[in-house]
């Protein structure tokens, strides 16, 4: 997805780092690059490619709010596995010191120092230390022991607390940016399907165009057997359909397809442009190989994979199939080698 149009000259790689984007910047940072409302364009595919362009930055911005989502699944099912683990432990402790004071009870009465033993706050039982001398050592071994598992209960509640509140507001995020995307490429269509023929013919095959004078290394290898291998599987690719949100095997986005390419290689990527920029070192486009990532536009929003004879593989935007279109066919903004 992304302006394929109106191509600016070519700029110098961008060596700097960024810093990753968290959930909450991800998505004022997307919403804010995605204007409510535009001006009328004179030109209708100037307004395609802008759409299309926002629309990928919100795409971007709903593939980290869904895969946090995910992360946070499975830190939460692991610490609420941790809690059943440990309120058993708190129940199995509870029901030894019951015993115990059942068999005290038995040899001659309930000692007061159980009464206090069993009573709903423990820690005022051990803050009284005469009556702590009035207990067995076993006794306040396991008490402590129950004090013990209590407070790391409570700490695990809690921290399953925040996990399923932070859930929540990533879920809020990526269907704030799955409506953003929806009403930017129902906008796209439509101005798509007003254009006569002839002007959409000539949209497609100046999408396709490039920009000539860019190097294209012409029948270099891969730089390793794994991007070899991510080659193979980007081209096994082509011709799937573009699906905004999806990484495949039957549809991709543009960095769903590099993440699933190399996932094939068994590299696992992360799952947004933007973090796959920086999974790598940075290599001049000038010296770019079969398998390395080309990432465009300065905020990262469009990814491909480099195919050699100066040709990328990338899933381009709705209605577009996963296919070959040229190195220069947006500004590159940085090269990553895995």
């Amino acid at each position: 997805m992304g302006s394929h149009r109106r191509l600016a000259p070519s700029p110098g790689l961008d060596r700097g780092t960024t810093v990753a984007l968290g959930l909450l910047s991800a998505a004022a940072a997307a919403l804010g690059a995605v204007p409510a409302t535009a001006a009328p364009h004179d030109d209708p595919t100037a307004d395609v490619d802008r759409l299309y362009e926002e629309a990928e930055r919100a795409t971007e911005a709903y593939n980290e709010a869904d895969s946090r989502a995910n992360a946070l699944r499975g830190r939460i099912n692991t610490v609420q596995d941790e809690i059943a683990r440990q309120q058993e432990r708190v129940n199995t402790l509870r029901q030894s010191l019951g015993s115990l004071a059942g068999a005290q009870y038995r040899s001659g009465g309930l000692d007061p120092s159980l009464t206090l033993l069993l009573s709903d706050d423990p820690e005022e039982y051990l803050e009284r230390a005469s009556v702590l001398d009035r207990l067995t050592a076993r006794q306040a071994g396991r008490l402590k022991e129950l004090q013990k598992a209590g407070r790391s209960l409570d700490q695990n509640r809690a921290k399953a607390s925040r996990k399923l509140e932070e859930l929540e507001r990533s879920r809020k995020a990526a269907a704030a940016h799955k409506k953003t995307v929806e009403r930017k490429l129902a906008e796209a269509r439509r101005l798509l399907d007003a254009l006569p023929d002839a002007e959409r013919a000539a949209y497609e095959r100046a999408a396709r165009s490039g920009r000539a004078g860019l190097p294209g290394p012409v029948g270099v290898a891969a730089a390793s057997g794994r991007a070899a291998a991510a080659v193979a599987a980007a081209r096994s690719a082509l011709g799937s359909p573009y699906v905004w949100g999806a990484n495949g095997p039957s549809g991709f986005d543009c960095s769903g397809l590099m993440q699933w390419s190399y996932a094939q290689a068994g590299v696992a990527l992360p799952r947004t442009s933007q973090a796959q920029r920086h999974a790598g070192r940075q290599v001049p486009l000038s010296q770019a190989r079969p398998g390395d990532l080309v990432l465009y536009r300065s905020d990262a929003s469009h990814v491909g994979m480099y195919a050699g004879n100066g040709q990328v593989i990338h899933a381009p935007h709705p209605g577009a199939p996963v296919r070959y279109d040229p190195v220069g066919m947006m500004p590159v903004s940085s090269v990553t080698r895995l």
